[in-house]
């Protein structure tokens, strides 16, 4: 599934065709994603202004002149191509990416059309349908039950150590699970918590609670941590994401992060810290896969 720079770097692509133009037609091939859409929603988007793209967690909103807003995601395998009005003609804000597992995109999974007032046209494919969008107000969204609840953006000016202190206080559940918890940081995934922790040298498996602390330890390791998801993030965004199994940013080319992971998929290699000798290993936690190094994460 897609995670945070993922969905930033396909907002950053979308931006500049989407913002200020119009929808002039809107194409559904089908009823439905994985909900049916709201009704009337081809209608309610034609002759509406972007009037600006945005993201929360792992969401993207489109802001519309009409006071609603196109609330999107992604799901497991949705992508967006920009195209220039023909067919199999696209072009996008970032050069080529490396392809880590290529997915072909088939045109039979091409489930919505946004024809826009530039000529250009937003092409939506899915191939499991587990994305979805829906039409919500622009006044009031904060309380939609969609992003009511939701915790503070890791890239946002209210991450940081103080927030991981006030966050994890009285948490003994593993750090790990704390991490992924969307209603205390907003869009982090599982990936991307392996890589943070593995920088920041800190076991998935302690006590989220041990990093709440007034002691000197504590403060030293929420702060290598809240570096270390910014620094992640930041690098992840600036190559265009991962590519595990269907990921593609807007213009259709891989993420390039993947041939940078230090932990993640790498059970049974050596620890690439300088001076360990470990290997990392493998946990499932929450039915997820968790990679990282018995020896110098702590």
């Amino acid at each position: 599934m897609p995670e945070l720079p993922e969905v930033e770097t396909i907002r950053r692509g979308l931006a500049p065709a989407l913002e200020a133009a119009s929808f002039t037609k809107v194409e559904l091939r089908r009823r439905d994603l994985r909900f049916p859409f709201p009704r009337g929603f081809a209608k309610r988007l034609e002759g509406a202004k972007v009037t600006s793209l945005s993201r929360r967690a792992k969401y993207l909103v489109a802001e519309l002149d009409s006071g609603e807003a196109l609330i999107m995601h992604l799901g497991m395998t949705g992508r967006f191509a920009i195209e220039d009005g023909r067919e199999g003609r696209s072009e996008g804000r970032f050069e080529p990416g490396r392809f880590y597992d290529d997915s072909e995109r088939l045109a039979a999974h091409d489930h919505v059309i946004f024809h826009l007032s530039t000529g250009k046209r937003l092409v939506y494919n899915d191939a499991r349908r587990f994305g979805f969008m829906i039409l919500a107000k622009i006044k009031g969204m904060e309380d939609h039950p969609l992003f009511k609840g939701l915790g503070v953006e890791p890239i946002g000016n209210e991450f940081g150590a103080d927030a991981l202190a006030r966050l994890f206080a009285g948490k003994g559940r593993p750090l790990k699970s704390a991490l992924l918890d969307q209603r205390l940081i907003a869009g982090l995934g599982n990936i991307y918590v392996s890589e943070a922790l593995f920088r920041a040298g800190l076991s998935p498996r302690r006590a989220a609670t041990t990093l709440a602390g007034k002691g000197a330890l504590a403060r030293e390791r929420r702060e290598a941590l809240a570096e270390a998801i910014r620094c992640v993030l930041a690098e992840a965004i600036d190559k265009g994401g991962s590519t595990l199994r269907d990921y593609a940013k807007a213009d259709g080319e891989r993420g390039a992060f993947q041939h940078e992971f230090r932990a993640y998929g790498r059970e049974g290699k050596a620890c690439l810290r300088p001076g360990c000798h470990g290997v990392v290993a493998r946990l499932v936690q929450a039915g997820r896969s968790t990679f990282f190094c018995r020896v110098c994460q702590k």
